[in-house]
């Protein structure tokens, strides 16, 4: 746990960080009111010890300017005799209690213990309120980057239309996600959304599961069965990973596209069916087609409008979001409330590549969080694949440029790739790209990037 100490007295300055210290906490000082604004900004404590009388700028400005950039972190004002009124201001300014001097630390204690409960419930209550608000919504889909943002704008756009989507992408990276927005977004958000994972069964049990069987249609087969279509009707149905369908189930998927009907299997009755499909893979069914192994018709079908979802590796401004997003989840379940990561971690998860998106951050903060013996995660809890790893520049990360172009050329690319990769931070563009920062800044001037902006 992280707290802000901001005094311009030192003998209680000294006082308060050397007790908070050996209770565990890890402080952060500052003696007047501007450097209280800085320290709160690089380091967004858990608690902020804020007296009200500084130089600069008093507690009340520092307060209004804290409440601003963060108003969920509690501030415990520190007054001293006859400064009651002020305190009681501050209060009405959203501070969370304050403590007249001179005080005991005990009262200090009591007080940080409060706000630190209270902290806990509040971000529990936010979690389970922004929870229920995105499954009426049917978005769970996380993040501020561009690319993110388009497959947002392209899922609102497409839900309200009863059109076939094709959801692409890497294994990991949301693809039920995006399916649950579109179904929850649409006019049939109401009626029943199924769900299939069309690699988990064998040919005949999928089969029998989408379409459904009759009695005795084979050996097993004690009853009938309604299948996922017929139970997804006036609905829609999620055929996850697709790609993996068999030949023959992947003609009479044809006919539910053409023709809205479905037959049970065992049975010759022709039954209609009113149900959206929304198919999803991680395969080049492209590919997949040119080599004989999915039908071309059936592919036309389902790629009427296909959506696809950027690996994390292309999207890692939006890891801190999906981190705190997924601390504040695991915090909850585990019991383990005010969890918090510290920068040094936060920053190996930010230059890690992901080869298993998502699902794999998802993971690793899972693990964290339960590994974790303090409240803050701290590189020792990270995988020694993220930690370990000295960051080098992986083939994946880059886009080369085709045939034909030449040396000079390559190498701009690359240069003006690592600088959209670290937001053009040099020293890490040099790093990502094995060379060193006079170097990398002799070849931006050779191709004229010094000035990119």
């Amino acid at each position: 746990m992280k707290i802000l100490v901001a005094d311009d007295e030192k003998n209680m300055l000294w006082a308060l960080t050397n007790v908070l210290s050996k209770q565990g906490f890890k402080t952060f000082t500052a003696r007047d009111g501007e450097e209280a604004i800085h320290q709160f900004k690089k380091h967004l404590p858990d608690v902020v010890l804020l007296d009200l009388k500084m130089p600069k700028k008093n507690g009340i400005e520092v307060l209004k300017k804290i409440k601003k950039i963060n108003d969920s972190i509690p501030v415990i004002m520190i007054t001293a005799h006859g400064n009651i009124e002020t305190a009681i201001e501050a209060m009405k300014l959203g501070a969370f209690d304050y403590v007249q001097k001179p005080f005991e630390m005990e009262e200090i204690n009591v007080l940080i213990k409060k706000a630190l409960k209270i902290r806990d419930l509040t971000m529990e209550v936010e979690l389970l309120r922004d929870e229920l608000s995105r499954i009426s919504r049917g978005n769970q889909i996380i993040g501020e980057s561009p690319q993110i943002k388009e497959v947002m704008d392209l899922v609102n756009r497409v839900a309200k239309s009863n059109a076939t989507v094709l959801i692409l992408g890497e294994s990991g990276t949301g693809k039920e996600l995006v399916a649950n927005a579109i179904h929850y977004n649409s006019d049939r958000k109401n009626k029943p959304f199924v769900k299939v994972n069309c690699g988990a069964l064998p040919e005949n049990l999928l089969e029998s599961e989408l379409f459904g069987h009759e009695k005795g249609a084979f050996t097993g087969a004690i009853s009938r069965k309604i299948g996922r279509f017929e139970r997804a009707h006036g609905g829609s149905i999620f055929l996850d990973e697709i790609g993996e369908m068999s030949f023959s189930t992947q003609v009479k998927l044809l006919r539910v596209l053409q023709e809205k009907q479905i037959e049970r299997v065992g049975s010759t009755e022709v039954i209609d069916v009113d149900v959206r499909i929304i198919a999803a893979t991680n395969k080049d069914l492209k590919r997949l087609v040119e080599e004989g192994r999915f039908r071309e018709d059936l592919y036309y079908r389902l790629n009427v409008i296909p959506i696809k979802i950027p690996p994390l590796r292309e999207r890692k401004q939006d890891i801190p979001l999906l981190v705190k997003y997924f601390l504040q989840k695991y915090s909850l379940e585990t019991g383990r409330r005010g969890m918090t990561i510290s920068d040094s971690a936060l920053d190996k998860l930010k230059t890690y590549s992901w080869p298993g998106n998502i699902r794999e951050l998802q993971n690793v903060i899972e693990r964290a969080v339960i590994l974790s013996p303090g409240r803050e995660i701290t590189e020792d809890q990270l995988p020694p694949e993220i930690v370990k790893r000295d960051r080098q520049v992986e083939l994946d990360e880059f886009k080369l440029p085709k045939n034909g172009v030449n040396l000079n050329d390559l190498e701009k690319s690359l240069i003006k790739q690592a600088l959209d990769m670290t937001n053009d931070n040099q020293t890490e563009a040099a790093r990502l790209l094995g060379i060193t920062r006079h170097t990398l800044i002799y070849r931006m001037e050779k191709y004229g990037l010094k000035d990119r902006n």
